[in-house]
Parts: structure tokens; sequence; C-alpha cells
């Protein structure tokens, strides 16, 4: 099968293209892994939202959702349907004008059946891109109005589809076990192959040359165990530096705590290589389900990873550090200290090697 043309929908109205979560960046940096090779067009239902615009540029369709007041809250799931029907008669649309796709690549997102929608009409491939269980996560972290209605969308929907590309080892059971899928397929995430520069990342951070570094990469969200960042520092005796997005609701960063904001290109490879050890501090309550990308962002410059053992961390980090029982804070602070001065031989995971893997699933 040839594939030239390739379709990439992001239908989650909480997932704006340049927005500042791992979803995010993982859609952008997707689309042009994608387009490399290939004639990429990314369909979204939103470009930005309030928090902002992060990233590179990043060249996409956006269909928009539905106006909705903020009151009208018992309508957001059908906001979410029809945001996901927006993105479907975009593509038909473009397809009728000539512009017709040889393969459409998902990123799952509940009350969506876009992918589904277009590929029964056009009669092409579609691969469904899950990052987590949609019913189980909005359960745990936000609201659903109609949960039995959204259990039996989410099963009709990854039963229909034809191929499944997971990112983690839990999905594929949860899929396998609990859904009844049969054709489901794990490719972990993968990073932008820069290779950053120590002593240039510690300059732009204006780190002292004899001051150990630990780091955080990430939007910080509560599952993240960033509450816990301050006391593995002051702990380790070492300068917290916070690549990322950070919140109204963080509070409790050290004072002398580095925070040179999102980072991208070159700039955010330098400060990852200058850190002395990255952090992955989630408490023993965060979900299993995900494949976190600062963990490879971190192995893929040679920093020195201490993460909590939860779900794929323990297989991401490897060699490259040291998984905690998620609960022994104090064992967080050893393994820190015993990294102090040390440091691993760099594991780039691209893009390139995750779009290409997606890909030979559609042959």
């Amino acid at each position: 099968m040839t594939i030239k043309r390739i379709a990439y929908l992001l239908p989650a109205p909480g997932v704006p293209v340049q927005g500042p979560s791992g979803a995010s960046a993982h859609a952008r940096s997707m689309a042009s892994a994608l387009s490399l090779n290939h004639d990429v067009r990314l369909y979204a239902a939103r470009d930005t939202d309030r928090r902002g615009t992060f990233g590179p540029t990043t060249p996409n369709t956006c269909c928009g959702t539905p106006g909705w007041p903020s009151w009208l809250r018992q309508y957001r799931e059908i906001a979410e349907i029809w945001a996901g029907r927006r993105i479907a008669r975009c593509v038909l649309e473009d397809a009728h004008r000539g512009w017709r796709p040889d393969l459409i690549i998902e990123r799952h997102s509940l009350f969506s059946d876009a992918g589904w929608r277009i590929s029964s009409r056009l009669n092409i491939p579609w691969i469904l891109e899950v990052n987590a269980p949609p019913v189980l996560e909005r359960s745990r972290f936000e609201q659903i109005v109609q949960h039995k209605w959204a259990l039996q969308w989410e099963k009709s929907v990854l039963r229909a589809a034809p191929t499944i590309v997971t990112v983690s080892r839990w999905l594929v059971s949860w899929l396998t076990e609990e859904i009844g899928c049969s054709n489901v397929i794990w490719i972990p995430n993968g990073v932008d192959a820069v290779q950053g520069d120590r002593d240039e990342g510690r300059k732009m951070l204006k780190a002292s040359p004899d001051e150990m570094l630990v780091g955080f990469v990430g939007s910080m969200k509560p599952w993240h165990g960033v509450d816990r960042l301050q006391h593995i520092s002051k702990g380790a005796d070492a300068r917290l530096v916070v690549l990322g997005h950070i919140p109204e609701h963080v509070s409790s960063l050290p004072d002398n705590a580095i925070c040179p904001g999102h980072l991208t290109g070159a700039e955010f490879a330098n400060a990852v290589a200058a850190l002395d050890v990255g952090l992955a501090p989630y408490p023993a309550d965060a979900p299993s389900w995900f494949c976190p990308l600062k963990i490879l962002e971190y192995r893929a410059q040679g920093v020195p990873v201490v993460a909590s053992d939860i779900g794929d961390a323990c297989r991401l980090v490897a060699e490259g550090g040291d998984v905690v029982d998620p609960g022994d804070l104090n064992g967080f602070i050893d393994a820190v200290q015993s990294w102090k001065g040390r440091k691993t031989k760099p594991k780039v995971r691209g893009w390139q090697t995750v779009a290409q893997q997606i890909l030979d699933t559609a042959n």
C-alpha cells in the first residue's frame, strides 16, 4: 500500500495544537515527523486556548468547537461529539475538493467518531492512537455527565478501529482484556532528536559551576508529583529547575528554583542537558497508563533519571537511572545524591522512529 497523504486528527477540545501539555507536544511532534516524507494535514478542534501558545508553530486546520456557555456543563459531551463531527466534515470536504487522504491517524478522544466516519465514507485505513482510557481518566480527574452512555461510546469506537497503537503495556492489557480489542500494537512515545550542550545550558540557566541541578520537565499536573519537588531538591542539597508552563495552582516550588518557562528546540535540549538528575516523582496513585515524555527527554540527553516505579517507568529508565517506590521520599533523595557527578549514555528514541512504526501497521 502506497501512502502519500495522511489526515492526522486531534479532536479533543482540551488538547489544542499549540497547548502546553504533553498531549499537545505529542501531536505536534507526530505531525512534524509524518510530514518529513508525506503530505500531512493536521485537523484539530482547537489551535490554542486560554493558556496561550506554546511550542513550534504547527500548521493545522482548526475546525472549531461549539460555543456552549460555561454554565451549560451538562451539554459538554454533546459539544465534544460535534467537535469530532466538524473534523470529519472538514476532511470529507477537502477530499471532495481533491485532497483525498490515503490514511487516517486519529488521537483517540472520548466522544469522537471522526476517524470511523471518514474511514467508512472514503474506504481508507484508519489507525487509532490510544494514549489513555478516556472514561476512566475523565471519571478520575474531571466529570462525566452520562457515564453509561460514555462507556458504550468508548467500547463502540475502540472495537470498530481496525488498528490501534498505544503507548504503554498497561493500555495494551486494558484494550485486549477489558475492551475486547485484538488489533493492539505497543508503540512508546519519542522525543525530538536534538543533542543539547550542557555548558550552554548551564550558562543559559545561570547556574554556578559547582551547584547540583535537579530538573522537572512537563506541564505540572497534580498527579505528576510536583508537590514533592521542593522536598526532594532540598533533601538532596540541589537546585531545582522547572522546564515548562507553571500553572497558577502550583505554589510549592523553592524560592531559588530556576524557571525559564516553556522552551523549545536547541534551548530546551541545552537546558535538559544541563541537569545532573531528571525527576519523575509520581505519587502512588498516579495513573499507570501513560508513557512519560519527561523520562525519554532525560534519557535522550544522557541525564540520569530518578522516577517513581509506576507503569512503564522501570522499562523506560532501564540502566539510565533508578526507579523508587513512590511512597519512599527518602529513597528519592538517596537516589538523586547517588548520581551526583555521574552521567549515563544518551538513548534517543526519535519521533521519526515512532511515526514509521505507526505507518508500518497500515501495511
